[in-house]
């Protein structure tokens, strides 16, 4: 496992984290129970991930509860904990500046930890980016010298929102929404690296899409029903011209998450998992590092024929 740069004052992280959002119980997604949670905390760490991704939201909160568990007899200076504000636990949204704190609590609590090395907005409205129109900055780094948080940041999906956060405020990290298929966070992954900010890539599989599991007659009876049929079709024809791409006996997934690590400003790449196989399957990616000459032809390929058909999530 290879170890990069993350905040100041953490550990360096693992280039593959864990993105604990199917850790927790989710309604309309799929879920594991309590045990397996906890075996799959304790066997990403075998293997070296140190790096974890959660929110309140996830699960109403059983996600960072079962996260506590695994991880209470865990050396806590040796672990990256990512947290969010903005989607409750109760599944609502709260993104006024006078919850952060109330959430940042809850979080602790559940996570059963005194401090939480980032936290970050939950893929805020646009107008709460400003750091020089919003009072949430000048709490977050109250808490920051309170020592309840080390770092804070945002979860933002395109490279306007990212510019935006970055030149109006102290944040350290963001997480992108960043795959094969969604690439316009890219255009300030050079803005980040000259600000010294750590990059998350989230949704690296784009929803299990390239995983190759899916095509255009699959259908969705959880929170992915969202997808026309249209959509459906679009998606299924993408992935075969990324495969088309790919050699014959690449692996997909492994190859989507390398792209991703391909960047130098990521820090670390979140591919969920539901099962122990998925784990180890996406922490492979690691030994398969994609080419500059494959990267540029996956960037072009955005470029021309995906950045046009603007992708719904």
């Amino acid at each position: 496992m290879k170890y990069n740069n993350y905040i100041k004052h953490s550990p360096k992280v693992s280039e593959i984290g864990l993105g604990a959002w199917q850790l927790g119980v989710n309604t309309g997604w799929s879920s594991v129970s309590e045990k397996e949670a906890i075996e799959m905390v304790w066997q990403a760490l075998e293997m070296g991930v140190n790096f974890i991704d959660t929110a309140p939201n996830y699960g109403h909160g059983t996600s960072e509860a079962r996260l506590g568990k695994a991880l209470k007899d865990i050396d806590r200076s040796k672990i990256v904990i990512n947290t969010k504000f903005g989607h409750t636990d109760t599944g609502t949204t709260n993104y006024s500046a006078g919850y952060i704190r109330e959430s940042l609590e809850g979080s602790l609590k559940r996570l059963q930890v005194d401090y939480i090395d980032s936290i970050i907005f939950h893929n805020p409205p646009f107008e709460y980016l400003d750091g020089n129109k919003n009072d949430h900055y000048e709490i977050l780094e109250r808490l920051m010298e309170e020592g309840k948080i080390l770092a804070y940041g945002a979860s933002l999906d395109t490279a306007k929102e990212m510019k935006l956060f970055m030149d109006t405020t102290n944040g350290e990290v963001i997480e992108a929404f960043f795959n094969i298929l969604h690439q316009d966070a890219a255009a300030a992954f050079d803005l980040a690296l000259e600000k010294g900010l750590a990059i998350i890539a989230k949704v690296p599989l784009d929803s299990g899409w390239l995983t190759g599991k899916y095509h255009a007659e699959s259908t969705f009876d959880d929170i992915r029903s969202r997808w026309s049929r249209e959509d459906i079709r679009t998606r299924a024809s993408l992935v075969k011209k990324v495969k088309d791409i790919l050699s014959a006996e690449a692996n997909l997934s492994q190859a989507a998450i390398a792209f991703c690590l391909a960047y130098d400003t990521v820090s670390t790449v979140i591919p969920g998992n539901t099962t122990i196989e998925q784990l180890k399957s996406n922490l492979q990616s690691t030994a398969n590092p994609v080419s500059k000459k494959l990267v540029e032809e996956l960037e072009e390929f955005y470029q021309k024929e995906v950045k046009q058909l603007n992708l719904p999530w």
